[in-house]
């Protein structure tokens, strides 16, 4: 299965690269997962409203047609560790790649959202997007270690 996470934002701290990376790679070579950047726009470029619409146009333009889209937003369906392992379950079911979306500091044009075959947050907190990157690793990894019995996670 091919995992995408298409995040806005770059030139973040060097350990969310690191954290990301550590997560990303624990996952088997069957569950491929891949970072796609995009940059940020600057606050110079306008106004927020025009600033989403510039980094939806960017977000857009990278997923695939034929991928399941989750959005991360705080304003999401949050799920225990257990509901998001059955949630993977029947995302890998379907056969298609899977990308993940994390918007940029003003949030996602409706665009995105309407894009968006389903919206999960992380947590009820709101975090910096940097973190959510390596949350979201993370997540995926102690998903697939409750699934295959591996002892990552203890319930």
């Amino acid at each position: 299965m091919k995992i995408r996470l298409v995040a806005v934002g770059q030139r973040l701290a060097s350990w969310i690269g690191d954290g990301y990376a550590d997560f990303a790679k624990r996952l088997p070579s069957h569950l491929d997962m891949r970072l796609v950047e995009i940059p940020s726009q600057h606050r110079k470029a306008g106004s927020v409203h025009k600033i989403r619409a510039l980094e939806a146009d960017k977000i857009l333009n990278v997923l695939q047609p034929q991928e399941w889209v989750v959005l991360l937003d705080e304003r999401g369906k949050l799920l225990d560790t257990a509901q998001l392992s059955m949630r993977f379950h029947a995302w890998q079911e379907l056969g298609r790649g899977l990308a993940f979306v994390i918007g940029g500091a003003d949030g996602v044009d409706e665009r995105v959202r309407s894009r968006a075959d389903e919206t999960l947050a992380l947590a009820s907190a709101t975090y910096p997007h940097g973190l959510v990157r390596v949350m979201l690793a993370e997540q995926l990894y102690r998903v697939w270690s409750v699934t295959t019995g591996h002892p990552y996670h203890r319930a």
